[in-house]
Protein backbone atom coordinates (compact mmCIF):
# COMPACT_ATOMS: atom_id res chain seq x y z
CA UNK A 1 0.00 0.00 0.00
CA UNK A 2 1.11 3.69 -0.35
CA UNK A 3 2.27 5.54 2.81
CA UNK A 4 -0.64 6.90 3.49
CA UNK A 5 -2.83 4.25 3.00
CA UNK A 6 -0.91 1.62 4.88
CA UNK A 7 -0.75 4.02 8.16
CA UNK A 8 -4.82 4.15 7.74
CA UNK A 9 -4.89 0.39 7.06
CA UNK A 10 -2.33 -1.24 8.43
CA UNK A 11 -1.03 -4.34 6.37
CA UNK A 12 -5.03 -5.66 6.27
CA UNK A 13 -5.68 -8.92 4.38
CA UNK A 14 -6.61 -7.98 0.94
CA UNK A 15 -9.86 -9.94 1.25
CA UNK A 16 -10.86 -8.23 4.42
CA UNK A 17 -10.31 -4.68 3.23
CA UNK A 18 -13.02 -5.82 0.56
CA UNK A 19 -15.72 -6.71 3.12
CA UNK A 20 -14.67 -2.77 4.52
CA UNK A 21 -15.64 -1.22 0.69
CA UNK A 22 -18.30 -3.29 0.50
CA UNK A 23 -20.18 -2.11 3.65
CA UNK A 24 -20.34 -5.09 5.89
CA UNK A 25 -17.99 -4.33 8.68
CA UNK A 26 -19.64 -0.95 10.03
CA UNK A 27 -19.43 1.91 12.96
CA UNK A 28 -21.23 0.57 15.57
CA UNK A 29 -20.60 -3.27 15.00
CA UNK A 30 -18.90 -4.75 18.11
CA UNK A 31 -15.59 -6.95 16.28
CA UNK A 32 -13.79 -9.77 17.33
CA UNK A 33 -10.52 -10.77 15.98
CA UNK A 34 -10.24 -14.55 16.76
CA UNK A 35 -6.56 -15.19 16.86
CA UNK A 36 -5.47 -11.57 16.02
CA UNK A 37 -1.73 -12.07 15.96
CA UNK A 38 0.13 -8.62 15.99
CA UNK A 39 -3.17 -6.79 14.93
CA UNK A 40 -2.46 -6.50 11.31
CA UNK A 41 -6.06 -6.66 10.65
CA UNK A 42 -7.33 -4.33 12.90
CA UNK A 43 -5.45 -0.77 12.88
CA UNK A 44 -8.67 0.73 10.72
CA UNK A 45 -11.23 -0.08 13.42
CA UNK A 46 -9.34 0.89 16.31
CA UNK A 47 -8.25 3.84 14.46
CA UNK A 48 -11.97 4.81 13.15
CA UNK A 49 -13.60 3.69 16.71
CA UNK A 50 -14.89 0.64 16.20
CA UNK A 51 -15.62 -1.68 19.20
CA UNK A 52 -12.86 -4.08 19.20
CA UNK A 53 -12.04 -7.23 20.53
CA UNK A 54 -9.28 -9.89 20.32
CA UNK A 55 -7.67 -12.84 21.46
CA UNK A 56 -4.23 -15.18 20.63
CA UNK A 57 -3.10 -17.74 22.51
CA UNK A 58 0.75 -15.47 22.29
CA UNK A 59 0.85 -13.52 25.09
CA UNK A 60 3.57 -10.99 23.38
CA UNK A 61 1.23 -10.88 20.72
CA UNK A 62 -1.87 -9.46 22.77
CA UNK A 63 0.74 -7.33 24.42
CA UNK A 64 1.46 -5.96 21.10
CA UNK A 65 -2.54 -5.36 20.26
CA UNK A 66 -3.03 -3.78 23.75
CA UNK A 67 0.19 -1.06 22.87
CA UNK A 68 -1.35 -0.60 19.26
CA UNK A 69 -4.97 -0.66 20.48
CA UNK A 70 -3.95 2.01 23.69
CA UNK A 71 -1.82 4.44 20.44
CA UNK A 72 -4.89 4.18 18.00
CA UNK A 73 -7.67 3.66 20.39
CA UNK A 74 -7.07 4.88 23.95
CA UNK A 75 -10.94 4.38 25.20
CA UNK A 76 -10.94 0.89 25.05
CA UNK A 77 -10.27 -1.07 27.99
CA UNK A 78 -7.19 -3.55 28.05
CA UNK A 79 -9.37 -6.52 28.80
CA UNK A 80 -10.94 -6.10 25.47
CA UNK A 81 -7.68 -8.06 24.42
CA UNK A 82 -6.80 -11.61 25.88
CA UNK A 83 -4.56 -14.18 26.01
CA UNK A 84 -6.94 -17.13 25.09
CA UNK A 85 -7.30 -20.05 22.44
CA UNK A 86 -10.28 -20.42 19.69
CA UNK A 87 -12.06 -23.27 21.87
CA UNK A 88 -12.07 -21.03 25.25
CA UNK A 89 -12.95 -17.71 24.00
CA UNK A 90 -13.31 -15.63 27.07
CA UNK A 91 -16.47 -13.08 25.64
CA UNK A 92 -19.90 -13.26 26.08
CA UNK A 93 -21.54 -15.65 23.13
CA UNK A 94 -23.85 -14.36 20.67
CA UNK A 95 -22.23 -10.39 21.51
CA UNK A 96 -20.30 -9.95 18.46
CA UNK A 97 -21.44 -8.84 14.69
CA UNK A 98 -18.18 -9.78 13.53
CA UNK A 99 -15.85 -12.49 13.87
CA UNK A 100 -12.37 -12.14 12.10
CA UNK A 101 -10.39 -15.45 11.97
CA UNK A 102 -7.26 -15.01 9.53
CA UNK A 103 -4.48 -17.34 9.02
CA UNK A 104 -5.20 -19.23 12.18
CA UNK A 105 -7.46 -22.84 11.24
CA UNK A 106 -4.77 -24.34 9.40
CA UNK A 107 -2.94 -25.37 12.21
CA UNK A 108 -5.70 -27.57 13.87
CA UNK A 109 -4.01 -30.83 14.52
CA UNK A 110 -6.70 -32.74 13.34
CA UNK A 111 -10.56 -32.45 13.23
CA UNK A 112 -11.51 -32.32 16.98
CA UNK A 113 -9.17 -29.87 17.44
CA UNK A 114 -10.25 -28.16 14.44
CA UNK A 115 -14.14 -28.05 15.12
CA UNK A 116 -13.40 -26.92 18.53
CA UNK A 117 -11.56 -23.86 17.16
CA UNK A 118 -14.42 -23.25 14.75
CA UNK A 119 -17.33 -23.34 17.30
CA UNK A 120 -15.35 -21.28 19.85
CA UNK A 121 -15.74 -18.54 17.90
CA UNK A 122 -19.22 -19.61 15.57
CA UNK A 123 -20.76 -19.42 19.36
CA UNK A 124 -19.66 -15.81 20.17
CA UNK A 125 -21.70 -14.57 16.80
CA UNK A 126 -24.62 -13.25 17.17
CA UNK A 127 -27.94 -14.14 15.04
CA UNK A 128 -26.98 -11.81 12.06
CA UNK A 129 -23.79 -11.40 12.32
CA UNK A 130 -21.16 -13.09 9.92
CA UNK A 131 -17.20 -14.20 10.14
CA UNK A 132 -14.55 -13.84 7.76
CA UNK A 133 -11.75 -16.85 7.46
CA UNK A 134 -9.17 -17.14 5.59
CA UNK A 135 -7.37 -20.53 5.93
CA UNK A 136 -5.00 -23.08 4.20
CA UNK A 137 -6.61 -24.98 1.31
CA UNK A 138 -5.93 -28.00 -1.11
CA UNK A 139 -7.67 -26.56 -3.39
CA UNK A 140 -5.54 -26.33 -6.89
CA UNK A 141 -3.19 -27.84 -5.43
CA UNK A 142 -4.20 -31.24 -5.30
CA UNK A 143 -1.24 -32.93 -6.91
CA UNK A 144 1.58 -31.37 -5.15
CA UNK A 145 0.87 -31.55 -1.49
CA UNK A 146 1.51 -34.52 0.54
CA UNK A 147 -0.66 -36.86 2.65
CA UNK A 148 0.32 -37.07 6.32
CA UNK A 149 -2.44 -38.13 8.48
CA UNK A 150 -6.31 -36.98 8.18
CA UNK A 151 -6.83 -33.72 7.00
CA UNK A 152 -2.57 -32.92 7.97
CA UNK A 153 -0.73 -32.12 4.86
CA UNK A 154 3.03 -31.22 4.04
CA UNK A 155 2.87 -28.02 1.34
CA UNK A 156 5.03 -27.72 -1.57
CA UNK A 157 6.73 -24.78 0.79
CA UNK A 158 7.93 -26.91 3.23
CA UNK A 159 5.29 -26.09 5.88
CA UNK A 160 2.37 -28.80 7.43
CA UNK A 161 -1.18 -27.22 7.54
CA UNK A 162 -4.72 -28.99 8.16
CA UNK A 163 -6.52 -28.27 4.90
CA UNK A 164 -9.88 -28.08 3.72
CA UNK A 165 -11.78 -28.22 0.86
CA UNK A 166 -14.52 -26.78 -0.98
CA UNK A 167 -16.48 -29.63 -0.08
CA UNK A 168 -15.86 -29.42 3.56
CA UNK A 169 -16.45 -25.70 3.59
CA UNK A 170 -19.82 -26.39 2.21
CA UNK A 171 -20.84 -29.09 4.59
CA UNK A 172 -19.89 -26.90 7.60
CA UNK A 173 -21.91 -23.89 6.45
CA UNK A 174 -25.11 -26.67 6.22
CA UNK A 175 -24.05 -27.78 9.62
CA UNK A 176 -23.91 -24.61 11.60
CA UNK A 177 -27.31 -23.08 9.69
CA UNK A 178 -25.37 -20.58 7.89
CA UNK A 179 -25.47 -18.51 4.89
CA UNK A 180 -22.71 -18.74 2.61
CA UNK A 181 -22.54 -14.74 1.45
CA UNK A 182 -19.82 -15.04 -0.84
CA UNK A 183 -18.89 -17.75 -3.29
CA UNK A 184 -15.75 -19.70 -1.88
CA UNK A 185 -12.61 -17.92 -3.04
CA UNK A 186 -9.05 -19.15 -3.43
CA UNK A 187 -5.65 -17.76 -4.13
CA UNK A 188 -3.09 -20.39 -5.39
CA UNK A 189 0.47 -19.12 -4.35
CA UNK A 190 3.04 -20.24 -7.16
CA UNK A 191 1.77 -23.83 -6.41
CA UNK A 192 3.30 -23.43 -3.27
CA UNK A 193 0.23 -23.10 -0.76
CA UNK A 194 -3.10 -22.25 -1.32
CA UNK A 195 -5.36 -19.84 0.68
CA UNK A 196 -9.02 -19.26 0.69
CA UNK A 197 -11.56 -17.07 1.96
CA UNK A 198 -14.91 -18.29 3.58
CA UNK A 199 -17.55 -15.56 4.54
CA UNK A 200 -20.44 -17.07 6.51
CA UNK A 201 -23.81 -15.35 8.49
CA UNK A 202 -25.78 -16.76 10.99
CA UNK A 203 -29.03 -17.11 10.24
CA UNK A 204 -31.14 -14.10 11.81
CA UNK A 205 -35.31 -13.87 10.96
CA UNK A 206 -34.14 -11.28 8.92
CA UNK A 207 -30.56 -10.95 7.38
CA UNK A 208 -28.21 -7.73 7.23
CA UNK A 209 -26.95 -8.81 3.70
CA UNK A 210 -27.96 -10.56 0.79
CA UNK A 211 -25.32 -13.15 -0.88
CA UNK A 212 -23.81 -11.60 -3.86
CA UNK A 213 -22.72 -13.18 -7.24
CA UNK A 214 -20.04 -12.76 -8.42
CA UNK A 215 -18.53 -14.00 -11.73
Amino acid sequence: MQPGLSSQFGNIDIYLFDQLLRGRIRPGMRVLDAGCGGGRNLVYLLREGYAVFAVDRDPLAIEEVQQLAAKLAPSLPPMNFQVAPLEAIPFADASFDVVICSALLHFAADDRQFNAMLKGFWRKLRPGGFSFCRLASSIGIEKEIQHIAGRRFLLPDGSERYLVDAALLETLTTELGAILLDPIKTSVVHNQRSMTTWVIQKRAKRSLFSRERYK
